[in-house]
């Protein structure tokens, strides 16, 4: 275990954790949109940047990849922190002006208009990776990836073309925090088109309801150590 301070009180951590997952942990809010407490820390966002100081020298750093070490000293709201939250998000509203999540931010940090605006049509991504990181360490899919790099940078399959592996589960479209990966349910279709696919989907055999994909069937089957049985998919969840 290790020791921190975090806003003048005494908290202690388990070896390996970040400065973010203690402070959510112990009710001390830090605005965030890239952190998701079962992927891999990532820093895209920026959002949840505090005040360190350890061995004396205080600086600013994104809490999330930020590791708890015995003795730092944590701010997280003072005037320089508070500021600097409040560039990055005027930086990232112009790129999903529509986004719930960041519209609700900007009202707590008092931001009516942002002061940065971008030539770019926005396309609602910010960048933060979550579905990247999710298509990959939680699924093993691994359909989808950066592409470009500084203003440039975007998320998109593999040559821009089809995510051919992509096994339409829809984990990227829950947790994409700007709702800009639409997941669409039609017929017996399923299209996500930000990645340019449609995949066929399987009726359940008591309800008749279409609820996954074949393709999601078919990773599961090869994936799992133990198999589920041959008629496992018959029944939706519902009706299991």
């Amino acid at each position: 275990m290790v020791n921190l301070t975090i806003d003048g009180k005494k908290y202690q951590a388990e070896e390996g954790q970040n400065v973010l997952e203690v402070a959510l942990e112990n009710g001390i809010e830090i605005p965030h949109l890239c952190y998701h407490e079962n992927l891999s820390p990532y820093g895209g966002c920026r959002l949840c940047l505090v005040e360190v100081t350890r061995n004396g020298r205080a600086f600013l750093t994104t809490s999330c990849t930020y590791p708890c070490l015995d003795g730092i000293i944590v701010k997280t709201d003072t005037p320089e922190v508070l500021r600097a939250r409040r560039l990055v998000l005027e930086l990232l509203m112009p790129l999903a002006p529509e986004a719930p999540q960041l519209q609700a931010l900007a009202r707590q940090m008092e931001i009516e208009e942002p002061r940065f605006k971008t030539d770019e049509e926005a396309d609602d991504c910010i960048r933060c990776g979550l579905c990247v990181r999710a298509c990959t360490e939680l699924v093993g899919a691994q359909a989808i990836t950066f592409s470009g790099r500084g203003y440039r940078k975007t998320v998109e399959p593999p040559f821009g073309e089809e995510a051919l592996d992509c096994i339409g589960c829809g984990t990227c479209v829950f947790l994409c925090p700007t709702g800009c990966i639409q997941m669409v349910d039609k017929s017996a279709e399923r299209t996500i088109a930000r990645w340019q696919r449609t995949l066929p989907l399987k009726a359940c055999s008591s309800c008749g309801r279409y609820y996954i994909p074949f393709a999601q069937i078919e990773f599961a089957r090869q994936k799992s150590r133990e198999a589920p049985a041959e008629d496992w998919f018959d029944l939706c969840p519902d009706c299991r």
